[in-house]
């Protein structure tokens, strides 16, 4: 299944809507510069925690595939996080020089997290448990990586992983 298409990033420049959101988001954790949530993260840290435990436990590997990508709003929307139904009407809010580079950074994640479940399974099936430790634990850090950018972006730095970045990580 492929990942969901990411909002189109044109709607989130509103001033007027921006500051009455922000208004409405005091006291909360969603961010208040950014009006994003860290809490999103949440989705990605399981199936990293999943990889983590797939070489001392290889039928982890079922479990992580059946990991799918979610969108931030579709992640609080079927969240139990208290700020859930304003984090999802905030994000139509979250200024363009944060949710571009943010739905990129989602979109590497997304496609990174497949490709090492494939790499993962395909080691399993070698029955190589050191390449499967070894894969796990690089492919992991570069999903972390891309994790804190993301975390980043969400307190209100501009910034991104480019995907030659990525590639030279994975070799």
């Amino acid at each position: 299944m492929g990942a969901p298409e990411p909002a189109i990033a044109a709607e989130t420049d509103d001033p007027a809507g921006g500051e009455a959101m922000r208004a409405r988001i005091q006291g909360t954790n969603i961010h208040e510069q950014t009006l994003l949530a860290t809490d999103y993260m949440n989705h990605f840290n399981e199936v990293v925690m999943l990889f983590e435990m797939i070489a001392d436990m290889p039928d982890m590997l079922e479990e992580a595939k059946a990991w799918e990508p979610k969108s931030y709003q579709d992640h609080f929307r079927d969240s139990t996080f208290s700020d859930a139904a304003l984090a999802v009407e905030a994000y139509e809010f979250v200024p363009r020089r944060y949710k571009e580079p943010f739905e990129k950074t989602i979109g590497q994640l997304n496609a990174l997290i497949p490709t090492t479940i494939s790499r993962i399974e395909s080691d399993l099936e070698r029955g190589n448990m050191d390449l499967v430790r070894e894969n796990a634990a690089a492919l992991s850090q570069v999903i972390q990586r891309l994790q804190d950018v993301a975390g980043g972006i969400i307190h209100g730095k501009e910034q991104t992983m480019d995907q030659s970045e990525i590639d030279a990580i994975l070799g």
